[in-house]
């Protein structure tokens, strides 16, 4: 088994391949001036090969996925399989206006179509709860960094209130304030835009405490923003944010900052400066549970 990454996500997958104890090669990308892509893949690879690439800035990650594939199944491999620490498209699992592309739906078969097994990291699953009815495939295996945030805020915190500015994220804050110990409250939200949202406290005393803002993901900001606001209008003493997935598009950490979050900590499903959860470890486990 081999692992073939792309640079710009090196150093997360290098160290999948390393606890893994297998080589990791570099698939070689060039982008012409008209925007199309080269892809050039090792020679010599193996039946069973482990493509780790994140799917943020996903449209043409897609198309070199493609090439990729197609090309090492023309070479002789046998086996592929994809570890997408962050999955693209899959909030739109319906049409809210006619004729509209249903783009989980879509995108969920052409990887099906390409790999063999798919695993990811907290996928953002609205209307249905297993990954496999949006990417169906035989091996489609949905993993969660809940343990991997609690076991970094143990080792930073001694207590805190860990607290999901939406419904949404209540799975990932329960989950985490259970391996932690730490207190948590949920608020609720109502969102009338891609940046316009409205967030309502819960009944739960934040007086004097450490306020941990917990979610699968942050892309614009304006939700931790406002909850940060909230909980610091409430009486909250020192505010930090744990992050599966810090997409962080246009001006998102600036204002997440500027709101008053002392330290914003992310996992490395996405590169990003504030990655500093790990997850080969829990990716590796995964992979050797398929081979």
């Amino acid at each position: 088994m081999q692992i073939l990454g792309f640079s710009e996500y090196k150093q997360a997958s290098q160290r999948l391949a390393e606890r893994l104890s297998v080589d990791w090669v570099e698939v070689y990308v060039h982008h012409f001036p008209d925007a199309e892509s080269l892809v050039r893949l090792p020679v010599d690879l193996s039946e069973h090969i482990v493509i780790c690439r994140s799917l943020n800035q996903p449209n043409d990650k897609l198309i070199e996925l493609l090439l990729t594939v197609k090309t090492a199944r023309e070479s002789g491999v046998k086996r592929v399989t994809l570890v997408a620490p962050y999955l693209c498209y899959m909030r739109q699992d319906i049409a809210n206006q006619p004729g509209e592309a249903v783009s989980q739906r879509i995108i969920g078969q052409l990887l099906a179509d390409l790999f063999d097994d798919v695993i990811t990291v907290d996928p953002h699953l609205h209307r249905i709860s297993r990954l496999e009815q949006a990417v169906p495939v035989s091996n489609a295996i949905s993993l969660t960094a809940g343990e991997a945030i609690a076991d970094f805020l143990k080792k930073r915190l001694k207590q805190a209130v860990l607290f999901g500015p939406d419904e949404e994220s209540e799975q990932w804050v329960r989950a985490i304030a259970e391996k932690t110990g730490f207190d948590y409250a949920v608020a609720h939200k109502l969102r009338k835009g891609d940046k316009n949202v409205s967030i309502t406290l819960p009944d739960f005393d934040f007086s004097g405490r450490t306020v941990v803002l917990v979610d699968d993901m942050a892309s614009t900001g304006r939700t931790l923003t406002q909850a940060a606001g909230l909980v610091r209008q409430a009486g909250a003493v020192d505010l930090y944010a744990a992050i599966t997935h810090p997409l962080f598009c246009g001006d998102a950490e600036k204002v997440i900052r500027e709101a008053g979050i002392q330290e914003i900590w992310s996992s490395d499903s996405i590169p990003h400066s504030t990655a500093c959860i790990h997850l080969d470890e829990l990716l590796c486990q995964a992979v050797r549970e398929i081979i």
